[in-house]
């Protein structure tokens, strides 16, 4: 995609971010081996459905990790299972709707949406076609703002592989949040996107940004962001309370 007349230019990250993308991804990864007993310390959950969206070219097999820790502290985890992630194409979106009113239905109750980059923008608009079936949103390094035309370095194969006239979302709206409980994840050492398009602006009920430290690949391995959605996977639509950042916390997660 390209950014036009109408939209604001936002540049890509700098370019010392996006060489070290992967290294730092690496890193994040290797963390978990040290972080896995904390981490199982988390409290289980209530058993509702999730479900984890990948990014841009990415697929299930990706976010296997993250989906066997939430697994594993009693969530219903689900895969998108849509094979890889090339975009909003054909009726890909309809596809998802029914996935989670499945899942909803075996699990007796709404479902919370996981979505890292691209996964996260139809999470949040998945959340606004179907909210009735939403528990909550909580994208990772999504670029869902103003500018996100310009803003990543993978906007230009985006383009070549979802032409404008193929793309069955409104693009003019992804910056609106869904109404639904949403937490927007994004880190300022993102080196595939730029993290001020991954950050909801304004004010709204129910919608908070929370920053953490790491790259855009490592976020679904990122030990902070397993712990943040350990957490967040805790509330509930009715009770949602922003994440706090008070005591230790803001070591790992900036204000």
């Amino acid at each position: 995609m390209q950014a036009t007349l109408d939209t604001p230019f936002v540049p890509p990250p700098p370019i010392s971010l996006a060489l070290t993308e992967m290294h730092r991804a690496l890193g994040e990864a290797a963390g978990l081996a040290v972080s896995r007993r904390w981490l199982k310390r988390m409290p289980n959950g209530d058993g509702h459905g999730v479900m984890v969206l990948p990014g841009f070219m990415g697929d299930d097999g990706y976010n296997a990790p993250l989906r066997n820790y939430l697994t594993s502290l009693g969530y219903h985890v689900r895969g998108w299972e849509q094979g890889r992630n090339l975009g909003p194409r054909g009726d890909l979106l309809e596809r998802i709707v029914e996935h989670i009113g499945a899942l909803a239905e075996e699990t007796e109750g709404k479902v919370t949406l996981i979505g890292h980059s691209l996964g996260g923008i139809y999470a949040r608009e998945l959340a606004k076609e179907v909210p009735d079936l939403i528990r909550q949103v909580i994208s990772l390094g999504s670029p869902f703002g103003e500018g996100r035309e310009s803003a990543s370095y993978p906007a230009r194969l985006f383009s070549l592989l979802n032409p404008a006239e193929e793309i069955t979302v409104d693009q003019y709206a992804l910056a609106e949040p869904p109404p639904v409980p949403t937490t927007a994840v994004f880190s300022r050492g993102d080196g595939v996107v730029n993290w001020r398009t991954s950050y909801q602006d304004g004010r709204h009920d129910h919608v908070q940004n929370v920053e953490v430290r790491g790259s855009h690949c490592g976020l679904t391995y990122n030990p902070t962001v397993w712990f943040l959605l350990a957490e967040r996977l805790l509330q509930t639509r009715e009770d949602w309370r922003p994440f706090d950042r008070g005591s230790w916390r803001k070591l790992f997660f900036p204000k």
